[in-house]
């Protein structure tokens, strides 16, 4: 089916400040807030199965035209003016934050061959320090990346790669100063400091080789897509390097690695729903990459190495995954074997390979967890947890010779942790627990409660609150969802949430479909045509903590980012009546015009999860609940929305089409708030101090649009007592 686009002519387009300003005759002053930028209407049609789409905001696509920096400037203006009242408690939030942590920090040591790595952060400055220690601790410190210093003269820093070469003289970073994930490698001598390579444009993933000279590096498209594969030898013009694949199939993305053995180079070509794994001896780098399993639709996998073999986690034949293992020296789809089968309760996510020991990544009853196997012995067993809800991260665990691995630990209630794990004896030892200042967390009750959805599947949602709280409908709640892409939206901790805690607000987490805590299946059953169920047990969780007494209707606020931005929007389309304010981060809300858009980042990629348009069937499952399309003439609570200007994922002018329209509709006189960051992407600022400030800015919404007027109450303990295993 092909597509046609037309642009009504003769709206005049002239945007000013003042226009901004002034509502227009053909909108009732009870839908546009006195002083509220309006966007002009310039309606562009799309003729598609047989429909006619109208969009009234598409010229906002175009940031080459002054008038669209002018409209973003204006909502900018007008948040910041809508949220005036609110300047004591944001700064008064913003240096709770910040009383809560210790700005001057220092992460757990990491052994890599000699040496010690580690980063660590000095009050007033935004970014961490990279450094190192030979042998010991005690020893003098060696500063191998200071970020504070790249920084300089920048709005928006990141660092992308960051690979240390076998011999730990050489490091291949990537830094990214726009916020468009286009990150520039270089290549230092950490002995002389001299800059070797770069800067090599556009790249995503690095890999060294065993020579300590060669290195591999994928390169993006121009739709940002990690396309190219790449070798480049320390001393040649990075104009030389060699191109050793070029992924030209746009649903599929292009990775390398090595393997924690270190014996292989590893090409992943992922996409949403299938991949391809190739390989090459990490001794040999001038070799030609090998194909362990041709693609196959449908068919995803995972490789690890270990001795003789590679590990294969496949959902080939198993919806929740299996294990098999293939030869290094013939890896012949006949050659394989299975080593663990599918299991109908348990998913595994992923096998870490050890010298003498296995680590399995799994879920089982909506929780992450360890399952170690001694290979000695053929014994395994499940690493116990402290708590039975919480969020758990396998760490970065790079010596394969050992018998410790370490993760990362939190709950609802528990900061931050790092645990070391002693295999053979099986104890946990607490490295380091992330100090929260003014915080006790006896004062809390994290738990798990279900929700019946529409068609009876029981929705998980965790919640933590004060003790002792009365389930009289009073209290003010936020709650998240996210439920897309497989992804786990674990209970973690968050010491900049303690400022809600504290003045009683509940915070809860819907575990909905489309997310991965309960397997495959949970994700299965809420992508593509099932999408709905994803907002049906969102929807359903809201309905039951009303029912249950956790708060009332005018009281619950909710959030959600990207995806989970997508997830607010359907849901204040369909319930608006449920919530009191939203808050919609980088949203993907204008789903039906991205996803016949192919020249974007991510659109092909996406079908596998969202859906082909120019499909008549996949288009009106879209349509149905796309955002954008499905804003009417109706209430709805509160609203404030992000963006970033430079966002490669969710392009600005979604949140910014969005808001416009909802202005131009809506039938309240309710806030409808936009605010964009025009020098960051999709994660927001990039500088800890800046997204101190957004979140100041955003909980200082929530608390007002609740009616919350209590302060915090008076900090009852210095440092939160440590966990124990």
């Amino acid at each position: 089916m092909h597509l046609h686009r037309l642009q009504v002519l003769g709206t005049t387009l002239a945007l000013s400040l003042a226009a901004c300003a002034t509502t227009p005759a053909t909108t009732p002053a009870s839908q546009t807030l006195p002083g509220a930028p309006v966007a002009p209407r310039v309606d562009t049609l799309t003729e598609i199965h047989g429909r006619t789409l109208v969009d009234p905001y598409a010229w906002l696509r175009d940031r080459d035209n002054p008038d669209t920096i002018a409209y973003l400037e204006a909502e900018n203006a007008y948040a910041a003016s809508a949220m005036a009242h609110t300047a004591e408690l944001q700064e008064t939030l913003y240096q709770e934050l910040l009383s809560r942590i210790d700005e001057t920090d220092l992460s757990v040591p990491v052994k890599r061959g000699d040496y010690f790595y580690y980063s660590r952060t000095e009050e007033g400055k935004d970014y961490p320090t990279s450094c190192r220690k030979l042998a010991t601790m005690d020893a003098d410190e060696e500063i191998i990346l200071d970020q504070n210093a790249l920084a300089q003269g920048h709005d928006y820093f990141a660092v992308g790669a960051f690979e240390v070469s076998d011999d730990q003289r050489l490091l291949a970073y990537s830094i990214d100063t726009r916020g468009n994930e286009r990150y520039a490698l270089y290549v230092v001598d950490l002995h002389s400091d001299e800059i070797l390579a770069g800067p090599i444009e556009n790249t995503s993933s690095v890999a060294w080789a065993n020579d300590n000279k060669t290195l591999f590096y994928t390169t993006l498209d121009h739709a940002n897509r990690p396309s190219k594969v790449f070798r480049h030898t320390l001393g040649q013009d990075p104009a030389q390097d060699s191109e050793l694949h070029h992924e030209r199939d746009e649903a599929f993305y292009a990775y390398v690695s090595r393997s924690r053995s270190g014996d292989f180079i590893m090409m992943t070509l992922w996409s949403n729903a299938s991949g391809e794994s190739r390989f090459l001896p990490a001794d040999a780098p001038e070799e030609d990459f090998q194909i362990l399993a041709p693609r196959a639709p449908g068919v995803e996998y995972r490789v690890a190495h270990h001795g003789d073999h590679f590990l294969i986690v496949t959902n080939e034949d198993a919806i929740n995954f299996k294990l098999m293992r293939a030869p290094t020296t013939n890896v012949a789809r006949d050659h394989w074997e299975e080593l663990l089968p599918h299991r109908p309760d348990v998913m595994l996510r992923a096998v870490h390979a050890f010298k003498d020991w296995w680590i399995f990544e799994e879920r089982a009853e909506g929780s992450p967890r360890l399952r170690a196997l001694e290979l000695a012995t053929g014994l395994d067993h499940v690493i116990e947890m402290p708590e039975p809800v919480y969020s758990l991260r396998f760490a970065e665990n790079p010596s394969f010779d050992t018998a410790t691995i370490r993760f990362n630990y939190s709950s609802l209630i528990t900061p931050q942790s790092v645990f070391d794990y002693d295999l053979q004896a099986r104890q946990t030892e607490l490295k380091k627990e992330s100090a929260v200042h003014h915080y006790d967390r006896t004062n809390y009750v994290s738990q798990r409660i279900y929700a019946p959805s529409s068609d009876g599947v029981q929705v998980p949602i965790s919640i933590v609150h004060k003790k002792g709280i009365a389930l009289d409908s009073s209290h003010p709640l936020l709650l998240l969802g996210y439920g897309s892409y497989g992804m786990n939206y674990d209970p973690y901790f968050s010491a900049s949430r303690v400022a809600l805690l504290e003045r009683g607000v509940i915070f809860a987490i819907a575990h909905i479909r489309g997310g991965g805590e309960l397997g495959r299946p949970w994700y299965l059953d809420g992508k593509l045509e099932r999408k709905q169920n994803t907002f049906d047990d969102f929807i359903a969780a809201s309905e039951h903590l009303i029912a249950r007494g956790y708060t009332s209707a005018n009281r619950l606020a909710i959030n959600g980012g990207s995806a989970g931005g997508l997830l607010m929007g359907a849901v204040l389309n369909q319930r608006p009546d449920l919530f009191q304010a939203a808050i919609a981060d980088v949203p993907f809300v204008d789903v039906v015009n991205t996803m016949l858009d192919a020249s974007l980042p991510l659109t092909v990629v996406e079908y596998a999860e969202w859906g082909n348009p120019n499909d008549p069937q996949a288009f009106e499952t879209i349509y149905a609940y796309s955002p954008y399309d499905n804003v009417r003439a109706q209430d709805y609570p509160d609203l404030l929305v992000t963006a970033g200007l430079n966002d490669p994922r969710v392009h600005y002018w979604e949140p910014a089409k969005w808001v416009a329209k909802l202005r131009a509709t809506r039938t309240d006189t309710n806030l409808t708030l936009l605010q964009t960051n025009m020098g960051a992407g999709h994660g927001g600022a990039s500088g800890r101090y800046g997204w101190y400030r957004e979140t100041a800015f955003t909980y200082a919404f929530i608390l007002d649009r609740l009616g919350v007027t209590e302060p915090a109450a008076e900090p009852t303990a210095p440092l939160s007592p440590q966990a124990q295993p």
